[in-house]
Parts: structure tokens; sequence; C-alpha cells
């Protein structure tokens, strides 16, 4: 194909540089795509050049190039509001503590993909695509830290129902509005490799959750119970090792089924470094031990919160703190579908459900699975992968659901609503389903 030039400022010198890039190389996958039209348009002007000024300019790049950013000042009061102690009600740390992860999760996935332009396409994508839901798994690993199993199962298994029912079911009926005069079409190949591995999931899910019920209540001895722990264990492990060849099959042989088509320059162009690869790192390692100190006060509050708000702690841990922690996310797959990008739309929704059961510990429900898993094995603690009739329940029927709305490669407003409906009646269920005592929390 033919190649062309490309020239860049380089934000580390401050030189010009040209560099010579094939036109294939320029189409962006979903995951570098999923939040980009939140990002404001930077400034293609020389930047400055000398230390104090490129710190200048990279700090406006992270912290204001996202429209997010009115949600900035909630992170420095949660911080001081814990640490000296002038916000006595812990509730509202809790809340500006969960506000605070929204913009810092949209800043993580820019910068993951900042360092992913100087990383090659390999490397890039698999940062991509493990720390596209690092909130998530920090917040998830808090909770295994504090011992509060529930919070962690409830958080991930909301993640993937979140993905699949309000994300995708909001981008396909807002897509349909936008589009009634055209038909809406997508790739099925993408949508049905998703759907495959999101159904191992939901079996290695099932499985425990069988297993523990398949002996009598007064019958099930310690040596049962230690079962369901173990099988829980390998179906992790085995998770892992689908993900792993998830990863390949999207990275290496089969590329073409997971990149964006179809994209005008002006969006390509935006799609460039505009900040260097050290700058990133140290940035990515700064947001994500701000993430980890939120996440600590957010595990922290949660019960204050439930018992202030007179909601129970499953509704907040499912529903509210996907949505927040996925706010970018969510909004940029709902403006693909705006475009008639639906391939994309789906590469964000059904990729990070995906990823969510398959990776971060076959969590439950779908992305922060198998690593929670494991180590909660590693840290002694017995997790397992039962989460409950109601909560499996749920999981498999949005799985089900969401496989039946996407099995005919084209879509209309109708089946957006569906989905959505469907998140409704969860959101719903879990609202007026009240956990039992606080003690409850922390094992199941």
């Amino acid at each position: 194909m033919a190649s062309m030039q490309e020239q860049n400022w380089d934000l580390e010198s401050g030189d010009c540089i040209q560099k010579e890039t094939s036109s294939s190389s320029q189409t962006p996958s979903s995951s570098i795509l999923s939040s980009s039209f939140l990002r404001r348009r930077p400034n293609q002007e020389r930047p400055p050049v000398g230390m104090f000024k490129q710190f200048l300019n990279n700090l406006r790049l992270v912290f204001l190039g996202t429209k997010l950013c009115v949600l900035i000042p909630a992170i420095p009061l949660a911080i001081l509001g814990q640490c000296y102690g002038f916000m006595t009600r812990q509730q509202w740390i809790f809340a500006l503590s969960l506000l605070g992860l929204a913009p810092l999760a949209e800043r993580m996935s820019f910068l993951t993909e900042q360092i992913a332009y100087f990383t090659g396409p390999t490397v890039g994508g698999l940062l991509n695509a493990t720390c596209g839901n690092a909130t998530e798994l920090i917040l998830a690993l808090f909770a295994l830290r504090e011992r509060k199993i529930l919070v962690l199962k409830y958080s991930l298994l909301g993640s993937v129902l979140s993905n699949l029912l309000l994300v995708l079911g909001s981008s396909l009926f807002l897509g349909g509005l936008a589009n009634l005069k055209m038909e809406q079409t997508f790739d099925r190949k993408q949508a049905d490799v998703n759907s495959l591995l999101l159904l191992l999931g939901l079996l290695c899910h099932v499985l425990p959750l069988i297993f523990g019920n398949s002996v009598e209540p007064q019958l099930l001895d310690d040596m049962d119970q230690n079962s369901v722990v173990w099988l829980s264990r390998t179906s992790g492990i085995l998770m892992l090792v689908a993900y792993g060849a998830y990863l390949f099959f999207q990275l290496r042989t089969h590329r073409q089924f997971f990149e964006a088509e179809g994209e005008d320059e002006d969006e390509l162009s935006e799609n460039e470094a505009v900040i260097g690869f050290w700058s990133a790192f140290i940035w990515l390692v700064a947001m994500t031990i701000i993430v980890a100190i939120l996440s600590e006060y957010v595990v922290g509050t949660i019960e204050a919160a439930s018992d202030s708000w007179k909601i129970s702690v499953s509704f907040i841990s499912l529903i509210l703190l996907p949505i927040v922690g996925n706010a970018a996310e969510h909004a940029g797959s709902v403006i693909f579908a705006l475009k008639n990008k639906l391939d994309i739309t789906l590469g964000v929704a059904l990729g990070s459900a995906t990823q969510i059961s398959m990776f971060v510990s076959w969590h439950n429900s779908a992305l922060q699975v198998p690593v929670s898993v494991i180590v909660a094995w590693t840290m002694g603690i017995p997790m397992d992968l039962d989460f409950g009739l109601l909560e499996t329940s749920c999981l498999g029927f949005s799985i089900i659901l969401t496989a039946f709305t996407l099995q005919d490669g084209n879509s209309h407003y109708i089946k957006g609503v569906v989905l959505c409906l469907s998140y409704a009646v969860i959101a719903a269920c879990f609202f007026f389903h009240k956990m039992p005592a606080s003690e409850s929390l922390y094992q199941r």
C-alpha cells in the first residue's frame, strides 16, 4: 500500500520530525478510539520548548484535555477531606472519590494510548486491552484487600452488565434514532468472537454455583466448600488461558476483525502522540497512585454511604460504581454509534465486557475475573466464583440477550430499547434487594 510522509513535533525535544507510515498502520483500533471524542482537539501549533514549559504543556494536555475535567476538583477535595477530617460525613468522601474516578479513568486510558504509539501495534494493543479497565481492577483489588468479597463481586458483575446492556443498548438506541433513514450494519465476526468468550465465562461462573448447590446443605462440609474454591481457581486459570488466546487472536492472527474502518482524516489526525513516552509513563504512574488512593476511600466508605442514603450496598456496587468508572468509555461508544460506526461501538462495549469476564478475575461476571480469584488465592482468601443464583441468572440472561440482539449483523433503535429496559429491570431488582448485615460484605 502507498506510504505517506507524516510531520510531527517531538514534544520531548521540540524538534520537527518526519516519518513515513503506511496507510494500513493508520487504521485505529476500537480500543484506541473508545473515548477519543471526549477529548479536546489538541493544539497543532509548535509546542513550547524547555523543561518548565514542557511540563506546563503536559499538565494542560493531561488535566484539561478531557471534557470531564470539570470533575477533577473532586479529587483534591476528597483527599483533603479524608486527611484533615473537615468532612465529618463519610458519605461525602465516598461521593467525591467516586466522581473523581471518572476523569482519572479516562485520563489513564489516554496516557496508555500515548505510550502505545511508541511501543508498536502489538504491545500497544496489549497495553490498551490490559490497562483499559485499570480503574475497575484497582478498585477490585482494594475491595479484596479489605476482604469485602461481595463488594468485589458486585462491582465486577456490574461492569459486565453495564457494558452489555447499558452501553451497548444506549448506543444502539441513539444510533438508530440518528440514522432512521438508513440501516445500521456491523461485522458479525467480532461480535461472534466476544459472544463465545462471554459464554465460556458464563460456564465457568455457573459450574461453581451448581457444584455448591448439588449437595444438601446439612451434608455440606468443609471439604465440599474447599472443592468449590479449587474449582473456581482452576476456572480462573483457564480463563486466563482463554484471554491470552483471545489477545493472540485479536492482535496477531485476525487483527482485521477488530480494526476500525472508514475513519476520515480528521479523526485519524487526532490519533497521534501529543506527549512523549517518558512523560506519559510518569503521568500514568501518578494517575495510578491517585486512583489507588480514591479506590481505598470508596471501599472504606461504601457502607457509610449506604446507611446514610438508605441505598443497598448491592445497588451501589453493581450500578453506581460501574457507571462512574466507565463514564468516558460509555460516552465514546454512544458517539461512534451516532456516527454509524457500530463496529467500533461493539469493540468498546463487547470488548470491555469480555476483558472483565476473561481477565480481571473472571470476576464474577466479566472483566476482572481470573485475576481477582488468583490474587485472592495468593493472599490466602478463599474467593470462589459462586455469585449466587440471582446474580448469575442476571449475567446469563444478559449475555444470551446480547447474543440474540447481534446475531443478524444489523441494528435499529428497538434493539437498544430492549437492552436498556433490561438493564433498568436489573437495576430495580438490586435497588430493592437489601443486603444482609454488614458482615456479609466480607464473605458469601
